[in-house]
């Protein structure tokens, strides 16, 4: 009995140690609900801890899924242009970021399968900011180009049914976007 006491309070504290924080996305538009996010700070500490401080500041609240293109990748996080409740500007959404710096890139061996998420960034591997995607299907073609920081653990459902820009414009989104309504951080200790 002592022995199975022991072994059950060792596999507790050892979940414990692994546990993760989470992002968690408040979808809404055409569709709601939640998706959660785990964030992988030992692939990428600088990137995850830029993506907690935009959270903490609420930045991504009212932020638009800007560019989705079906079977692939749906893409947020332009803080500056981006955001409905903050001087929304659907003509230069995709082209911002945020005030802070932008991050030297944090590559792993983790490949964009679906329900990854990565960094978006310009030409420049050391422009990511604020925007991020997330993987509808496997992007393998990504895998060593852009920083992976965290994979979706659940609401994947409520990703797949955000609404899709129009492929032949690159996906972009030019009319009544989904967005996230309210963005947290759920911490994993």
């Amino acid at each position: 009995m002592r022995i199975i006491l022991i072994g059950i309070l060792f596999l507790f504290s050892s979940v414990s140690i692994l546990a993760r924080d989470l992002m968690r996305l408040e979808i809404s538009g055409q569709i709601g609900g939640l998706v959660d996010i785990e964030l992988l700070e030992d692939l990428a500490p600088n990137h995850v801890d830029q993506i907690k401080k935009l959270v903490s500041q609420k930045q991504y609240d009212g932020v638009v899924f800007h560019r989705v293109i079906e079977g692939f990748m749906a893409q947020s996080g332009d803080v500056m242009f981006g955001n409905l409740y903050n001087e929304f500007k659907p003509a230069m959404v995709g082209r911002g970021g945020s005030q802070l710096n932008d991050l030297k890139a944090e590559f792993s061996t983790q490949p964009f399968d679906r329900g990854v998420v990565g960094m978006a960034r310009s030409k420049d591997p050391n422009s990511a900011n604020s925007q991020f995607f997330i993987m509808l299907e496997a992007g393998h073609f990504l895998n060593g180009k852009y920083t992976v920081f965290g994979k979706v653990i659940s609401g994947m459902d409520i990703v797949d049914g955000i609404k899709k820009g129009d492929q032949a414009n690159n996906g972009i989104i030019s009319k009544d976007p989904d967005f996230m309504k309210k963005v947290t951080i759920i911490s994993g200790d």
